[in-house]
């Protein structure tokens, strides 16, 4: 799945490098995976230019993951057994509200299976999510049946109840699941924060 992701978002031919990132990649096809879409469409849910949007969608169609159909853009055969890998790895995103724990005006989190001990103190998915634009990320650990940040047993949730009980309705962690929130000053950037975060956690793996 990662090397697929990473295949999708290379230079293919001579020239500038492309302007998305593999947390387009995943955002891309996590959006095509609910129904056919079109490039405008697509380019305004990822807040990338035409340009770039016609450079991804030939990207994705040479590494077989996407077809463009009377519809609109769809997944192929192998777009869905990806992006149903990946939905097994990584959840769908959810807003989460401005907080203590949350360093951006908007703040979304996901959800990553399995990843508890490729986590060390959690600046791996800070820096990934710098990175791409976002201001941050939190990552939280899902252990015996709570959530915490890592390297310590406080509890950060004690006057974020509602917060806690959003996060763990909406993603259902499992032991060793993370929830990695993204903090950026726009929306899309958040939800790149977040993607990258998690890519992160899961090439540690």
């Amino acid at each position: 799945m990662l090397q697929a992701i990473e295949d999708a978002a290379i230079k293919i031919a001579p020239g500038k490098a492309p302007y998305f990132i593999e947390a387009h990649i995943v955002k891309a096809l996590m959006i095509i995976s609910r129904k056919p879409i079109g490039r405008v469409s697509l380019s305004k849910a990822l807040g990338l230019g035409e340009g770039s949007i016609r450079t991804l969608v030939k990207h994705l169609e040479k590494v077989d993951l996407i077809e463009t159909s009377r519809e609109g853009i769809v997944l192929t055969r192998s777009g869905q057994k990806l992006v149903s890998n990946m939905k097994s790895r990584i959840s769908e995103i959810i807003d989460v509200p401005k907080s203590a724990l949350t360093v951006g005006a908007f703040n979304v989190a996901v959800l990553v299976r399995g990843v508890a001990d490729s986590v060390r103190a959690g600046l791996e998915q800070r820096d990934a999510a710098i990175k791409v634009g976002a201001q941050g990320a939190t990552t939280l650990i899902f252990s015996n049946g709570r959530l915490s940040m890592p390297l310590t047993s406080e509890d950060v949730f004690r006057e974020l109840p509602k917060i806690r009980e959003l996060i763990i309705s909406r993603l259902t962690p499992k032991e060793d699941d993370i929830v990695v929130i993204g903090s950026a000053a726009d929306k899309p950037a958040a939800e790149l924060g977040a993607i990258a975060a998690a890519l992160e956690t899961l090439k540690a793996k």
